[in-house]
Order: structure tokens, then C-alpha cells, then sequence
């Protein structure tokens, strides 16, 4: 049980990491708490769903379709939303109200479009995409769990897991080796120095906006399979716990979710198999005894630093 537990905290993890990893990229560029974090993710699971019962799309390239969908969408959202709350003097609490508005306007119109019915994917679908991924890398794979050191997994942990790696590995190469992230590390550093030096800070956060808003839908291509079923009212308990996630690790540091979101899972695990009716308390018990700890963060000191 204790092998199983960390191992499935660790994929668990991964996923948080996913789930957060975007909240947190907001965060770090243009220091505004986006509250509808949550209601995008659940638009990703919707999206999913019905690329499911639609087209009998599975999850696997529906995570591509939805990273393509959010990205173009959130460019223009910016524009809408942003760039006059950044003129204003606290936009980090008008933020909060702002997009607090926004939430329950996406709540109520997936409401009246998707009903308040719970919807899932079957499981099977996930195992079907890895046997067809199997056979195009002529590997030997029949749909079913994975055992892993003794232990059996879902395949779709698996999977989110794999994808949730690739997410963080590509925010990684986007912030520290490409051109583009050399700019949005400037911003995130100082945004009046950027403008200072010409940086198209504007340029620079759309494409930040929408990069977060896209892996908030990627992470909801998996929710069917690593949190349960979809409702529309499922936004506010995954804003939440993203929050925690992102206190955990470090406000306004991206990779710093990595570590907030691997603590978070295994917490998680640990409390799902020892102490299930306690598990709902996981991400306030753990904001708690951060912010009572380190207020900034595990990795505060080292973000304050750079």
C-alpha cells in the first residue's frame, strides 16, 4: 500500500502540477489572480466529452485540440480583459473581482448549454488510445492497467501523468530557451523595466494569457479520469486547489509548481488511502501551514533572489 501510494501521488502530482502551472504563469507575468482558472479547466473537460461523443475523439489528441483552441481563444480575451485592469493601481484585488465575474458568467452559460446533469468518459477509451500509440511504435500493449515495480496503475494516471511532464518541460524550454521566454522572464522580473528597455509587454502577456488559459484545458481533457465526473459547478474546488498548489511551490514561479503540485499529490494519496474523510480538507490544511511557515512559498527566497 505505501509503494502504491507514493507512486500514484507522484502521477497525481504531475497532474497538479498541470492544473496549476498555468494560474501561476498568469500570476508571474501580469500579477492578476485569474478566480475563472477553474471554469476554463472544466471547459476543457466539456470539450473533451463531446470531442468523445462526437467524433469518437480520444483524450490523447484531444489534449492537442483543446492546448490549439484555448491558446487562439485567450489572445483575444486578453485584449477584452487586461490591459486596462494593469493600468489601474491594485490590479492584483480588482483582479479578483474581475475575474470573479467572469467565473460565474462561464458557470452559468455552461449551465444552460450542458445542464447541471454529471458527465465522464469511459475509462476504456484512454486504454484504447494507448494500445492504438502502441501498435504505431510496434510495442506490445493490451488495453489494461500497467503494472509498474509490482504495482498496477490505470492507464489514463499514466497518461496524465506523461502529459502533465511534457507541459512542464515546455513552459521550460518556452521561458529559459527560447527568445520569447527571455522577454517574459523580463516582464515577470519588472514589468516598468520592460517597458523601459521596449519590450512589447502587452505582446508578451496575450501570449502568456493565452498559454495559461490553454493548460488550464489541457489539464480538464483529464478530469474525467483523475478527479471524476464534469459539471459545470466543478470550478471553484479546482480553482481552490490550484491555489494550493501554487502557494505551496511559489507565487509568480511557473517551475516552482512542479514541486507544489508533486507535495500536494502525495498529501493527496496519503490522506485518500488513510484518512479519506479528511481528504477534502487537504489543500486549506496545506495552505494553512504554508503560509504560517513561508508565506512566499517553498521557493519564495529563490524567486525574490533572481
Amino acid at each position: 500500500m505505501l509503494i502504491y501510494t507514493l507512486l500514484a501521488g507522484l502521477l497525481f502530482g504531475l497532474y497538479f502540477s498541470l492544473m496549476g502551472l498555468g494560474l501561476n504563469l498568469m500570476f508571474g507575468v501580469m500579477r492578476i489572480v485569474n478566480l475563472a482558472h477553474g471554469d476554463f479547466l472544466m471547459l476543457g473537460a466539456f470539450l473533451a466529452f463531446w470531442l468523445f461523443n462526437l467524433f469518437a475523439l480520444n483524450p490523447i489528441p484531444g489534449v492537442a485540440v483543446a492546448f490549439a483552441l484555448f491558446l487562439l481563444a485567450g489572445l483575444p480575451l486578453y485584449y477584452l480583459l487586461v490591459p486596462r485592469l494593469l493600468a489601474a493601481r491594485d490590479p492584483e484585488m480588482l483582479s479578483f473581482i474581475l475575474f470573479f465575474g467572469f467565473s460565474q458568467v462561464i458557470e452559468a452559460v455552461a449551465t444552460i448549454a450542458f445542464g447541471t446533469s454529471e458527465r465522464s468518459i469511459p475509462g476504456g477509451s484512454m486504454a484504447r488510445a494507448a494500445a492504438a500509440v502502441a501498435s504505431l511504435l510496434d510495442l506490445a500493449y493490451r488495453p489494461g492497467p500497467i503494472a509498474f515495480l509490482g504495482q498496477s496503475f490505470p492507464v489514463a494516471w499514466l497518461a496524465a501523468g506523461i502529459v502533465s511532464a511534457l507541459a512542464v518541460l515546455l513552459i521550460y524550454v518556452y521561458l529559459y530557451r527560447t527568445r520569447l521566454g527571455y522577454l517574459t522572464r523580463a516582464v515577470m522580473a519588472s514589468r516598468e523595466e520592460a517597458i523601459s528597455t521596449g519590450i512589447d509587454v502587452h505582446r508578451v502577456s496575450a501570449i502568456a494569457f493565452g498559454i495559461g488559459i490553454a493548460l488550464a484545458a489541457v489539464a480538464g481533457v483529464f478530469v474525467p479520469f483523475m478527479l471524476g465526473s464534469i459539471t459545470p459547478a466543478m470550478g471553484v474546488d479546482v480553482t481552490i486547489t490550484s491555489f494550493a498548489v501554487i502557494v505551496i511551490g511559489s507565487l509568480g514561479n511557473p517551475l516552482g509548481t512542479v514541486l507544489g503540485g508533486i507535495l500536494y499529490g502525495v498529501s493527496y494519496m496519503f490522506m485518500q488511502s488513510y484518512y479519506s474523510s479528511w481528504a477534502n480538507l487537504l489543500p486549506y490544511l496545506l495552505l494553512i501551514a504554508v503560509l504560517l511557515v513561508r508565506p512566499s512559498g517553498l521557493l519564495g527566497r529563490q524567486v525574490r533572489r533572481a
